[in-house]
């Protein structure tokens, strides 16, 4: 499905003209997992360790945030600043639960509002199924191993698209353009592993590379 720009650039400025005029509630702090069952409109406090890399999904997200994970749960910060951060941090943020096209996101009203704690280890891809890829999965970095069943094509200006099937269902793999990734180098029937997070955008769910080291060829 081709991703639409215009119609979540308008929907993110309504979004934020909202914020500008209805004081905000109090934050519930909480664990991500928690945030997820929440309501939207709901402002919470979620303290994580990066995951994604900021401006790393530029392309297709239309925005220069970042994932966030504890445990097993997992979200996505929406931030139209880049806060230049990496994968190695902690950050604590206070945001208001929205939906993307699908995605649960957590979005600041300001980029004070995402507190930089310290340095940690990075978070570990779970292995899961190419069709376990799923709303259970939303948010978190996982990895899957399986043969490419749809060869690289292009979705410019948002990126690129790939289907990876280890047998059990395939799930798409959508490349953006900021993460260097050269999505060519993969061919039809190719067994790869890849890591990523674990995105939705309108009704189907896919894997989002962060870097080139997301993708491994382990043969032919």
């Amino acid at each position: 499905m081709i991703r639409a720009t215009k119609p979540m650039l308008l929907s993110a400025l309504a979004f934020f003209a909202l914020l500008s005029v209805v004081a905000p509630a109090a934050a519930v702090t909480t664990t991500i997992a928690h945030a997820r069952t929440l309501p939207l409109g709901t402002v919470v406090t979620v303290e994580g360790t990066i995951s994604t890399p900021s401006d790393a999904f530029e392309s297709s997200f239309f925005d220069k945030g970042f994932g966030l994970q504890q445990g097993n749960a997992g979200i996505f910060i929406s931030l139209q600043t880049d806060l230049h951060v990496g994968i190695l941090r902690r950050a604590r943020v206070t945001g208001v639960l929205a939906d993307s096209f699908g995605l649960l996101i957590l979005v600041p009203a300001n980029p004070s509002d995402v507190h930089l704690l310290g340095l940690t280890l990075p978070v570990h891809p779970a292995w899961v199924q190419t069709a376990a890829v799923s709303e259970a999965t939303e948010g978190r970095l996982v990895r899957v191993i399986g043969r490419v069943s749809q060869a690289p094509s292009s979705d410019l200006p948002y990126g690129y698209k790939l289907a990876v099937d280890d047998g059990s269902g395939e799930v798409q793999i959508f490349i953006n353009t900021q993460t260097g990734i050269n999505p060519f180098a993969l061919s039809l029937n190719q067994l790869v592993a890849i890591s990523g997070f674990s995105s939705q955008f309108d009704t189907h769910y896919e894997i989002d590379p962060r870097f080139p080291a997301d993708i491994i060829t382990v043969g032919n």
